[in-house]
């Protein structure tokens, strides 16, 4: 991820966040100060159109990966001194849909100097509603949020700072304009045809949301902000977005006839312009079938969302702890054994963690998180329920979790027994296979060392590593008197030949 940095102390309370929308990129950089308060320091923004450079085969173009890459090199020289633990970066509708991502990705970490977290539309929308409702100054009430990204948008209804019901539909603001208006020419036909398609995907979430209902409906990121400044500049508001002023609008931009005459409309950028025309065909679709009387602004969207969640995981507040109880509890996972699984495997985690790197809260929490889920699978069936629930892992919507934290919660339950099939090692994004291996082992352990299910409390053992061995020692004559746990082991150690690790048990 590149060479080491000194810290300077004071950056030590600086966190930032990276977005790489499928429009632009975003990154915020904010000092933490007492009782927890933000005050932004630093905003950059380039817009990328990393949606624009995706083909029909979903493999992204040189021309927008050069693009992405140049921006993520500018932000990473301006992250230089924030501590790696203190930023957060996450991909977005693009990424979600590229074919194969991990190409672009190591490029992308190289660029930036930092990981990046791929999201699903779920979790974008639970962040996206958390960076608004702490940007706002009344938090009470049922409020709406809409974000109209470059390649999904996401609605949201919630209440104080948590999202009750979270939708991400597959149309935004670059996709809508790349297929109705692929030439930048905007008729009344061509934008009447957005409008039907964007409606067709708000069919989904029309009826539920109008029942459910809201106080406020706020809006956030480009799009909505460019209408909003339109309308402004235009005189056609006062502040927020209303129906009257989206006629307004939609009637502008139908006699302006293309991309390049709308950017002469006062309010709006050039660099908008391109894609504004698809951004406002779904916002006055969502006006129209949610029957939406006024759209205030927010100035908090996704970013803002990553800085708090990020302060959040800090605090003890972590939105993964509570998914992964709901997960355990709707399979009906054992939850006494599962917790004993945990702190078995935490207990080894703690003898091996310096020399095999596994030191960090990372490691710590996906190793706890893996065992509590690690029976899930039973929920579904005995036979192979070590796969069932790698299944349920992977493809569920587990909200906090990013899609590789996902796949690794996934890999290490698919490993927790039997044999290691080369096929799921090798699946491991490149750099993460060593990692996920040791972890799997640990889980291993942890569930054969409690595989009788006693409540009795497991003897005090010693577990000592090396990089390609492991020795487990128990107390004198244990073992003796426990002939099923070494046949166990001795199956064991069988099993870690195939990742060439030899185990050493007395």
């Amino acid at each position: 991820m590149g060479p080491a940095v000194d810290v300077d102390p004071a950056a030590r309370d600086t966190v930032a966040a990276v977005d790489l929308g499928s429009n632009s990129f975003h990154m915020i950089i904010a000092g933490v100060r007492v009782g927890g308060a933000l005050e932004v320091v630093d905003r950059l923004r380039e817009q990328v159109q990393l949606a624009a450079g995706l083909d029909q085969e979903r493999r992204l173009s040189a021309e927008a990966s050069d693009r992405a890459i140049a921006c993520l090199e500018r932000f990473g020289e301006r992250l230089r001194g924030v501590p790696a633990g203190n930023v957060r970066a996450v991909g977005t509708n693009t990424l979600r849909s590229l074919r194969d991502p991990e190409p672009f990705l190591r490029a992308a970490q190289r660029a930036l100097g930092h990981p990046i977290d791929v999201i699903e539309g779920q979790e974008e929308a639970r962040l996206i509603y958390l960076g608004v409702a702490h940007t706002q100054a009344d938090d009470q009430g049922r409020r709406l949020v809409i974000d109209i990204g470059g390649g999904s948008t996401e609605f949201i209804i919630g209440e104080r700072f948590e999202a009750r019901y979270r939708e991400s539909l597959y149309m935004g603001c670059v996709t809508a304009s790349r297929r109705h208006f692929p030439e930048g020419l905007v008729s009344e036909a061509a934008l009447g045809r957005a409008e039907i398609a964007a409606r067709i995907e708000l069919e989904a979430i029309e009826r539920q949301y109008r029942r459910v209902g809201w106080e406020d409906c706020i809006g956030a990121s480009g799009t909505i902000k460019a209408v909003r400044s339109v309308l402004v500049a235009n005189g056609w508001s006062d502040d927020s977005i209303t129906p009257k002023g989206l006629d307004k609008l939609r009637r502008a931009v139908i006699r302006g006839g293309s991309a390049e005459a709308i950017a002469s409309l006062p309010g709006l950028s050039s660099e908008r312009a391109p894609v504004f025309a698809g951004g406002l065909a779904i916002l006055s679709a969502a006006f129209q079938s949610l029957g939406i009387e006024e759209m205030k602004v927010s100035e908090g969207a996704l970013r803002e969302g990553l800085i708090y969640d990020r302060l959040g995981r800090v605090d003890h507040e972590d939105v993964r702890e509570r998914t992964i109880l709901a997960v355990s509890r709707r399979y009906q996972v054992a939850q006494r054994f599962a917790q004993r699984v945990a702190q078995t495997a935490e207990a080894c985690r703690r003898q091996v963690a310096t020399v095999w790197g596994l030191e960090d809260d990372r490691a710590r929490g996906m190793l706890r998180w893996a065992a509590l889920l690690h029976e899930i699978g039973l929920a579904i069936s005995h036979h192979s329920h070590h796969k069932h629930g790698a299944y349920v892992v992977r493809y569920s919507d587990m909200l906090g979790f990013s899609r590789q934290e996902q796949a690794l919660l996934s890999t290490l339950i698919r490993l927790h027994r039997r044999r290691f099939p080369r096929d799921v090692i090798e699946d491991l994004p490149e750099g993460a296979t060593g990692t996920a291996v040791r972890m799997s082992v640990l889980l291993r352990l942890a569930v054969l060392l409690n595989h009788g299910r006693s409540p009795e409390s497991l003897p005090p053992f010693r577990l000592a590593a090396t990089e390609d061995a492991l020795e487990l020692t128990f107390a004198e004559g244990w073992l003796g008197r426990h002939p099923l746990t070494r046949a166990n082991l001795e199956q064991e150690a069988e099993h870690l030949k195939t990742v060439r690790l030899r185990l050493v048990f007395g």
